[in-house]
């Protein structure tokens, strides 16, 4: 520090260190590759030092908190069988048992449940779960979540603890202020303002909804989509008045990545409308699209026409895209609400039958659950995602606890008894002897800290992460393992390596 002087009688070299391969700095620019192939170098540096930290406290708030409201902290097994809950497992071959496996958990959902049914009044977890999908930025093979279960609790009980916790994490270990409680907004109304049941509510630009104002005018591309079942959506680009025919040419190509055939745009002048396309419309429509758009002089509107879930996606996306590009985002802004009122299945068109909306545990409200026999596409889940700057961070539900509708959720979803059985038999086992109704949920740890130290990839909070690839640059892993390995597991591998 500079504040010390030390007069040296004797020196002894503890150990000598080759040169590293970068900095041990901040602000310095490295390749990822290269950052987690040298992590014990990368972690030496004050602000992943800071990240460590700040994950530690995160986690002991946690603990300190859920001991407080009178939680049982209680490991599940990391060794389990295979239950499919939406991604792939990440299986282990048994060495005693040839061609029969293991899964490591996609999460403790029935382990905790079951503990519910043992007489658990509340129950916490911080605990390593595992999913075998593509990674990205904000997901990984491996991570962490607090995972939560509650008896005799319904979805009010289960926000107010959640909310509590995550005043106190934020608070404790990012020196972050939080209000209580959250706003809740319907999922129906979440997709149609903002495109995604995960929006970033820090700025505007809200989807609005043009069909019935576009119904009746001469441009065919919009007559056409409405005609067929489609919608018009549009949303207004603040400043964007002033993008030029290249700009508008990139944001056209990134709609299309999510399948949008088009982007049609408007102009807002203080002379009026300008575009190629202002011909097909009268004047008092472009007027009811800025009024409802929100426009100004000087903005841009973009108009999206598709079925439903297109205009979704693309304008969506294109919403937050232009959120960044156009500074219209708050960082220091955190802001907290729940999405509720799911469905509690969806239907899967390619394969002409329902799929559950989350997963098969998942209770629906009691007002719509008689609609199981005869409409189930209209009943609703008491499911609840928690999302934060446009990340989910959160997600549970009231779980079924009486067997006859956890029975008639598996024939609409149809699974065999055969099948339910093979697959969950252990746990429709213990339903049969006097569940209690329960509820939960499982914030993820890797986000939450993500969020406080203001990442945007998950990768920068965690101490030794998987690539974007699912490889371990450190470690090398996953690796090629001896024969012998492979013979004593009863494995053979066909493929070349």
């Amino acid at each position: 520090t500079g504040e010390i002087e030390l007069a040296v009688d004797s020196l002894n070299i503890l150990n000598t260190a080759k040169t590293p391969p970068f900095p041990v700095e901040d602000d310095i620019e490295v390749a990822e590759d290269i950052r987690m192939r040298y992590r014990f170098i990368d972690l030496r540096r004050p602000e992943m030092q800071k990240t460590l930290a700040m994950r530690h406290k995160a986690a002991l708030a946690a603990r300190n908190y859920m001991n407080e409201q009178g939680f049982l902290e209680i490991e599940t097994p990391i060794l389990m069988n295979s239950t499919p809950e939406g991604a792939r497992d990440v299986l282990v071959p048994s060495r005693h048992y040839p061609g029969r496996f293991y899964a490591l958990p996609q999460s403790p959902q029935q382990f905790k449940q079951i503990l519910m049914m043992s007489g658990v009044d509340k129950y916490f977890q911080i605990a390593r779960c595992f999913r075998d999908e593509d990674t990205r930025s904000d997901r990984q093979l491996e991570f962490t979540q607090l995972d939560i279960e509650m008896s005799f609790a319904g979805v009010d009980d289960v926000l107010e603890v959640t909310e509590g916790l995550m005043k106190r994490i934020f608070e404790e270990a990012g020196d972050i202020p939080v209000q209580t409680p959250f706003l809740r907004l319907p999922y129906h109304e979440s997709m149609a303002r903002f495109g995604n049941d995960k929006p970033d509510t820090r700025f505007g630009m809200e989807l609005t909804d043009l069909s019935d104002v576009m119904a009746d005018c001469d441009f065919q591309v919009f007559t056409r989509t409405l005609s067929a079942g489609g919608q018009v959506k549009a949303i207004a680009a603040p400043g964007g008045a002033n993008f030029s025919r290249k700009d508008i040419d990139d944001l056209t190509q990134f709609v299309a990545t999510y399948r949008a055939k088009g982007l049609a745009w408007v102009k807002v002048t203080t002379e009026g409308f300008a575009s190629g396309i202002v011909k097909f419309f009268t004047t008092e429509q472009l007027e009811t699209a800025q009024e409802r758009t929100g426009a100004k002089p000087g903005d841009i509107m973009f108009f999206v026409a598709d079925k439903p879930k297109v205009v979704a996606d693309a304008l969506g996306n294109l919403r937050l895209h232009l959120g960044k590009k156009l500074n219209l985002i708050d960082e220091t802004q955190y802001n907290f609400l729940w999405i509720v009122d799911y469905p509690l299945f969806e239907w899967n068109e390619d394969e002409n039958r329902y799929e559950p909306f989350h997963h098969l545990f998942t209770g629906g409200t009691e007002e719509t659950l008689p609609l199981l026999d005869t409409d189930p596409g209209k009943v609703q889940s008491q499911h609840y995602d928690l999302v934060c700057n446009g990340y989910e961070i959160c997600s549970g539900s009231v779980r079924i606890h009486q067997w006859d509708i956890q029975q008639k959720v598996f024939e609409v979803l149809g699974i065999t008894p055969e099948e339910v059985e093979s697959r969950f038999g252990y746990f429709i086992d213990a339903l049969a002897y006097g569940t209690p109704p329960h509820a939960g949920v499982a914030p993820g740890l890797d986000r939450i800290v993500m969020l406080m130290r203001n990442e945007e990839n998950i990768r920068e909070v965690i101490a030794f992460p998987k690539s974007q690839q699912g490889l371990c640059p450190l470690t090398h892993a996953p690796s090629v393992v001896t024969d012998t390995q492979l013979e004593e597991l009863s494995i053979r591998v066909d493929a070349e390596l």
